[in-house]
């Protein structure tokens, strides 16, 4: 399997051996690296130009935009933008800020091959009808059923707690966290989301998990049982 930019998730499991106890990525964003810097500027002239393409890499050295393994919040500011393109990222984690692009149409991480997952706030981007996202990367994807990890663990948008419930928007702790997994249609796929809610009654309310997946929110864990995989290893 190749090693997607240094990620050796799947490793176990795409080799036949299924005990494997897949962790999500918990890296930090470094915060004090040029890159970092560099892309907080771009957001925000991204967001004062009104342009409707964002690709962050074309304006950045290509060291910068491989220090990048999250964006920043500031990308609610990003009103205008269409299309976000993130082709070729180093990406292990979308915020949950991305749900207030409101204009969002066009959504392009292909080949970020450590992105695995995505934000349950991803399905308020209700324009949103076009997608690219390499599918082998996903947790649960229908070519090979790569497992889900064990939650809770509490990861937000920089690996720390999360502030706001994905379904309702009320504010959320450790004490009133409650995290499930649920497959659902994005755009032109269907991703694996992570939805960090306030209470079992905001889980209730989920839409039914897209056909051919786990066919309920649930935590994860290697025992969680996914439909048949399309690749046979």
């Amino acid at each position: 399997m190749a090693n997607y930019h240094g990620c050796k998730c799947f490793e176990a499991e795409y080799s036949g051996k299924w005990v494997s106890r897949v962790k999500l990525h918990l890296e930090q964003q470094d915060m004090k690296c040029d890159g970092w810097k560099r892309l907080l500027e771009l957001v925000e002239v991204a967001a004062q130009d009104g342009r409707e393409e964002f690709v962050p890499e074309q304006e950045m050295k290509q060291n910068e935009w491989q220090q990048i393994i999250t964006l920043p919040s500031s990308i609610a500011k990003l009103k205008s933008v269409k299309h976000l393109n993130l082709y070729g990222s180093n990406l292990v984690r979308i915020p949950p800020e991305i749900g207030e692009m409101t204009n969002l149409e066009k959504f392009t991480p292909y080949t970020s091959y450590r992105l695995h997952w995505f934000p349950y706030e991803i399905t308020r981007c209700k324009k949103l009808k076009d997608s690219t996202v390499s599918i082998r990367a996903l947790y649960g994807n229908y070519k090979f059923r790569f497992s889900f990890p064990q939650l809770p663990v509490g990861v937000g948008v920089e690996a720390g707690s999360p502030t706001k419930c994905s379904v309702c928007n009320a504010p959320i702790s450790d004490s009133n966290l409650y995290q499930v997994w649920i497959s659902l249609p994005v755009a032109t796929d269907v991703l694996p989301l992570l939805v960090n809610a306030c209470s079992q009654t905001c889980i209730n309310q989920l839409p039914p998990p897209s056909e051919n997946y786990v066919q309920k929110p649930h935590r994860g864990g290697a025992n969680i049982q996914q439909p048949s995989r399309d690749y046979p290893f």
